[in-house]
């Protein structure tokens, strides 16, 4: 289960940083990930999930790849 977080956070710093996503999207993916207090940054995650899904699945399945690459390499893509 921690491995399966770790990778879910490590795709979504990547997709935070993807070029491919427009900004908003990606603001609001970083914001998802801050250590806000409730369910906020849990339910703005979840909204991002889903736009993620209907609108941008490879890029989505992209990141979810990469994020099992060394640190060293995971590089946002321009």
């Amino acid at each position: 289960m921690r491995a399966f977080i770790s990778k879910t956070i490590r795709a979504v710093k990547l997709l935070a940083r993807d070029r491919r996503i427009p900004r908003p999207l990606r603001w609001l993916a970083g914001i998802g990930l801050l250590p806000i207090p409730g369910p906020v940054d849990e339910a703005v995650l979840l909204l991002v999930a889903l736009l993620l899904w209907i609108f941008y699945r490879e890029t989505l399945a992209d990141a979810w790849a990469r994020a099992d690459q060394p640190q060293t390499r995971m590089t946002a893509r321009a």
